[in-house]
C-alpha cells in the first residue's frame, strides 16, 4: 500500500502519514489489535480519553519531489510574486526544506552499521552539499522591502541552525573511523560555518547562544512561524453533545417512571409511615442511583453504535478558506464487525501469537474541497500520530531471569544469567478506500513493544484488495452527502 506509509515516530508512538488531492474523497481504517493479557478495553481506556490525549494529527500542502535536489527548480518561480504572497511562499519553500531534509537524513541513518561507512558519509555529504547550495540560493535573494527583511532573517536563521544540527545527529549516531576521519572533519567544518554565519548576521543574542534551552527554545518559536500559514488550521467538533442532552433526559425519565411505580405499589402495600417503609423507599433510591449511569450509559452506546464521534474542519491559517471536511470514528468493536480481507490478514499469525485480543477501530473520513488551495499546490499531506503510551502503561515489567551455561571451555562449570523483558506484539491493520473507482486494499503490520518502548515494525505480508461490485459506483454519491455542501 504506497498511498498510506506507517512507521515509527519517536520512542512510544507511530505514525501514518498518507496524501490526498484536491476534490478526492478518502477513507482510512485502523484495527489495533490488543492482546488481552494487556489489560486494555473500554473500561480500562475510554475512546475519548484516548483521541483526546494520545491521537494528534498534522495537515499541510504537499509538493512531489520532497528531497533536496528536487528543491532546486521550485525555489525560484515562488520568490517572482507579488511582495504581499512573500511571507506565504518563503515559509512553503522552508517548510519543504525542513521535510526534505528530514526524509534524506532518516534514510542516510538507516543505512545498516554493519555495511561500510563508505556508503554513509557518501550519503551525508551529498545531502550537505545539497543543502549548502539551496541555502545559497535563499541566500542570494535581496530584499526591496525592509519590512520584509525580518520575516527573511527569521526564516534564514532557523534553516542554518536546523542544518547544522541534522548534521550533527547524523555524525553523532554513527561510529567514528580513521579511514573517513577526513569527511567527518569536513561535515564539521561546515556546521562550524554555519554557525559563524549566523553569529556574523547577529541572528542570536550571547545570552542565548550560551544556553542550550533558550537556544532551543528560539529555535521552536522559529519553527512555529515557518508552520503557520502552511499546517492548516484544525477545528475539532465532537459530534451527539445534543443527543447525550436527550438520551440523558430520556433514562432519567424512565427510571423515574419505575421508581415511581414501585414508591406506589410500596404506600399500596404499607398504607401507614412506618419505620419498614422508609427502609424499603430507601432501598428504591439507592437502586436507582447505582444503575441510573449503567442505564444512559447503555442506552448512549446503543444509539451512537456506528456513528462518527468527531467532525472536523480545515482551514487554511492564512486566507481562513475552508479546505477539507473530516469525520472521526473510535471504537472498541467485536472480531464480528471486521473485515473479511482483515480477518485473513490476522489469520496468517503463526499459532503461538494467535490469541484473544480487543479491537480498537479508528477511522477518518477526508473529502478535500476543489478550490481555495495555495497556488502552485493540490495536494494535501496528513500525518496521524498514535502514541502507544497510553497502551505501555498496562504492561508488565520484565521479570525473571534465563540461565545458561557457559560456552568458554577453560570454565564450563560457570553458569551465566541474562535478564528478561516482558514482550508484547500488537497487530495493525490499515485498510484504504478511496471510493468506487479503486480497489480497497488492506495491509498488516507487527509492532512489538514492552514498557520502555518499540522495539520493532514490521510489515506483513503482501497487500490485499478487494474488488468492489457493480452497485458501489453510487457510493460516492453516498460519500459526499455525508459531507456539509458549501453554499
Amino acid at each position: 500500500m504506497r498511498k498510506v506509509k506507517l512507521k515509527q515516530q519517536d520512542k512510544l508512538s507511530i505514525k501514518v502519514t498518507h496524501q490526498i488531492k484536491k476534490g478526492e474523497s478518502r477513507r482510512i481504517d485502523l484495527y489495533f489489535s490488543l492482546p488481552k493479557e494487556m489489560g486494555i478495553n473500554k473500561n480500562t481506556l475510554s475512546e475519548t480519553d484516548y483521541f483526546n490525549s494520545a491521537i494528534k494529527g498534522r495537515r499541510a500542502y504537499f509538493t512531489k519531489g520532497l528531497h533536496l535536489p528536487l528543491l532546486h527548480t521550485r525555489f525560484a518561480s515562488r520568490m517572482k510574486r507579488s511582495p504581499e504572497e512573500y511571507k506565504t511562499n518563503l515559509n512553503l519553500f522552508a517548510y519543504q526544506y525542513i521535510t526534505a531534509l528530514d526524509t534524506d537524513t532518516d534514510e542516510t541513518l538507516s543505512l545498516d552499521d554493519s555495511e561500510s561507512l563508505r556508503d554513509f558519509y557518501h550519503a551525508a555529504a551529498d545531502i550537505t552539499e545539497h543543502s549548502l547550495a539551496i541555502l545559497k540560493k535563499h541566500r542570494s535573494h535581496t530584499l526591496k522591502d525592509p519590512k520584509l527583511q525580518s520575516i527573511f532573517d527569521n526564516v534564514d536563521n532557523y534553516l542554518s541552525w536546523y542544518t547544522e544540527q541534522s548534521i550533527l545527529r547524523m555524525l553523532a549516531k554513527k561510529p567514528r573511523n580513521a579511514e573517513f576521519s577526513d569527511a567527518r572533519l569536513a561535515l564539521l567544518n561546515i556546521c562550524e560555518e554555519e554557525n559563524n554565519y549566523r553569529k556574523k548576521k547577529a541572528y542570536n543574542s550571547e545570552a542565548t547562544l550560551k544556553d542550550p534551552n533558550r537556544i532551543a527554545n528560539k529555535m521552536r518559536l522559529l519553527r512555529r512561524l515557518i508552520e503557520y500559514g502552511v499546517i492548516f488550521k484544525s477545528e475539532t467538533q465532537e459530534l451527539g453533545n445534543i443527543t447525550r442532552k436527550i438520551v440523558t433526559g430520556v433514562a432519567t425519565a424512565l427510571i423515574m417512571c419505575v421508581v415511581l411505580v414501585l414508591i406506589i405499589k410500596t404506600q399500596g402495600a404499607l398504607s401507614k409511615l412506618t419505620s419498614v417503609m422508609i427502609l424499603v423507599l430507601a432501598v428504591i433510591y439507592g437502586v436507582r442511583e447505582v444503575f441510573k449511569d449503567d442505564f444512559k450509559n447503555i442506552l448512549w452506546r446503543w444509539i451512537r453504535k456506528g456513528k462518527p464521534k468527531w467532525s472536523r474542519i480545515l482551514k487554511d491559517s492564512t486566507s481562513q478558506s475552508e479546505i477539507a471536511r473530516q469525520r472521526v470514528w473510535l471504537d472498541y468493536i467485536k472480531t464480528k464487525k471486521l473485515p473479511t480481507q482483515s480477518k485473513e490478514l490476522l489469520a496468517r499469525r503463526h499459532m503461538q501469537n494467535i490469541q484473544s485480543a480487543e479491537l480498537l477501530h479508528y477511522r477518518i473520513e477526508t473529502k478535500v474541497d476543489n478550490y481555495d488551495f495555495q497556488a502552485g499546490y493540490d495536494t494535501l499531506e496528513e500525518t496521524i500520530l498514535f502514541s502507544l503510551r497510553p497502551f505501555a502503561r498496562y504492561l508488565e515489567r520484565g521479570t525473571g531471569k534465563v540461565y545458561e551455561q557457559n560456552d568458554a571451555s577453560s570454565n564450563k562449570e560457570k553458569i551465566q544469567s541474562t535478564s528478561i523483558e516482558r514482550r508484547y506484539q500488537i497487530n495493525v491493520v490499515v485498510a484504504l478506500d478511496q471510493g468506487w473507482k479503486y480497489k480497497e486494499e488492506f495491509e498488516r503490520y507487527k509492532i512489538t513493544l514492552n514498557r520502555s518502548g518499540i522495539i520493532e515494525i514490521e510489515k506483513a505480508g503482501e497487500t490485499k484488495s478487494k474488488d468492489k461490485p457493480q452497485t458501489d459506483r453510487y457510493s460516492k454519491l453516498r460519500t459526499l452527502l455525508h459531507f456539509k455542501k458549501r453554499s
